[in-house]
């Protein structure tokens, strides 16, 4: 099978813990065929059909030079085996258009993970508010004086920005309300941007779980992000300390609730992240840690992933 993986820049993966890259290498090692492009190589042309202009690659196993690639060449989406969305946020204008472009492919035969609708109507933070049992108390809204009633009432507060990944632009906010306002300021911009609000949860000392959930299925092990050096933040790109646990009993019956309802929509793949109890993130356009959990414990996670997608594939 020929696989196409839209992504960011090849030339930026750190191939030591990057997730796509865990998946590329397992394809390869089962004979799939790999090919790699970014969003701004898709193209759609009236009259024609959804193509992309695409880097055919093979891994070599060298840490430092760890693929060789063919000369590029312009394929119809419709012609790979699978087509792979795993584009990092910001998800932003040109992320929703491209996955009307892909959603077009889909029409014209691509098989394409995660499914584009699927992306654009499950954005990371907010997708949590389907599920009310298991979130804390949270707030979606662009307007200062609703901010302040939410920090008044709950004291110790988390603000955020719905468009951001790995830990950028969050705030926390304590009971003396110390720069409230300037942040308020910074990420609703006067008043145009939405923000998430959430109550702070102490279970953050322990870690931020990332439970990776698989066609419904969660992951046997989760990860652990914990914050490090006084940070509120435990994602990795913020510097938090990533530990495999077993999942908790309480956990994967969340997790299997979430997984099973947004497996059929079109989400083979999915982050969930819980602290405590308590989900924060539904992350759906590039989850990872796929190479943490294999590490750190030898569960084999690229291979549960790449058995998921060729039993999509064969009955799609």
């Amino acid at each position: 099978m020929n696989l196409l993986f839209i992504a960011d820049p090849l030339e930026h993966f750190k191939t030591t813990k990057d997730t796509t890259f865990s998946m590329m290498r397992e394809a390869q090692r089962r004979g799939h065929r790999i090919s790699a492009c970014e969003p701004g190589d898709v193209h759609w042309r009236s009259g024609g059909v959804v193509q992309a202009r695409v880097r055919p690659i093979t891994l070599t196993g060298d840490a430092a030079a760890w693929f060789t690639e063919a000369p590029r060449e312009q394929v119809p989406l419709k012609d790979f085996g699978a087509v792979l969305m795993r584009k990092d946020p910001p998800f932003d204008a040109e992320y929703i258009y491209a996955t009307h472009l892909l959603e077009q492919a889909e029409r014209e035969g691509a098989r394409v993970f995660n499914k584009p609708a699927a992306l654009r109507d499950h954005p990371e933070k907010l997708a949590i508010m389907e599920w009310p049992q298991f979130i804390g108390p949270t707030l979606v809204t662009r307007a200062e004086a609703d901010i302040r009633a939410f920090h008044a009432e709950h004291r110790d507060i988390i603000l955020k920005p719905l468009d951001g990944m790995g830990g950028m632009g969050i705030f926390r906010v304590k009971e003396d309300g110390l720069n409230l306002g300037s942040i308020v300021e910074t990420l609703n911009q006067g008043g145009a941007t939405s923000v998430m609000v959430q109550k702070f949860l102490p279970e953050i000392a322990e870690g931020d779980k990332r439970i990776l959930i698989i066609d419904g299925e969660p992951v046997p092990w989760v990860l652990a992000r914990i914050p490090q050096g006084g940070e509120v933040r435990g994602n990795l790109a913020a510097g938090g300390k990533g530990v495999a646990q077993p999942i908790t009993d309480a956990d994967r019956a969340t997790a299997s609730t979430i997984g099973q309802a947004l497996a059929p929509r079109g989400l083979l793949l999915i982050g969930l992240d819980i602290i405590g109890t308590r989900v924060t993130e539904i992350n759906v356009t590039s989850p990872t840690c796929f190479r943490e959990i294999l590490d750190q414990t030898g569960c084999d996670v690229p291979a549960i992933f790449i058995d998921a997608l060729e039993r999509a594939v064969n009955t799609s």
